[in-house]
């Protein structure tokens, strides 16, 4: 889902009901008669055309989009309380670090621990082969 200003900016970008509209003005409108200034060959629209009702459809559509525009002007918070909501929210957020800071330097100390285990146990296990090679080597002499 889309925030409310982008929302905002696609409803206006709906404005096109208004060049579509115009349009269908154009092409189904009749040419009417300029006194003083007679012009012939201009299109004549077919009369074939079924004529609906585009005027109310149009306004219904250019209604709509108005009144969707103005609900999500009313949605958007305006200057005061903005201010204040981000800076409860940058506190929360603030608090929030903190705490997840802490349990990482937790989870940082338990993996050093272990890390410390593991060398150990690795340590142990490298001079125990040492020692098991050593020892078959002394036995392989004695025999």
């Amino acid at each position: 889902m889309a925030d409310r200003l982008t929302q905002l900016q696609d409803t206006v970008n709906q404005a096109e009901h208004f060049c579509n509209a115009i349009g269908v003005i154009q092409q189904t409108s009749y040419p009417s008669k300029f006194g003083n200034f007679d012009r012939t060959g201009s299109q004549t629209p077919n009369p074939s055309q079924p004529q609906e009702d585009y005027a109310q459809l149009f306004a219904q559509l250019i209604a709509r989009c108005a009144k969707d525009i103005d609900t999500l002007i009313e949605s958007l918070p305006n200057e005061d309380s903005s201010i204040e909501l981000q800076n409860s929210s940058l506190k929360r957020l603030e608090m929030e670090n903190q705490e997840t800071a802490l349990d990482l330097e937790k989870v940082v100390q338990k993996g050093e621990l272990l890390l410390e285990k593991i060398q150990s146990a690795l340590e142990n296990i490298a001079q125990a082969q040492l020692d098991m090679q050593i020892t078959l080597k002394s036995s392989n002499k004695n025999i």
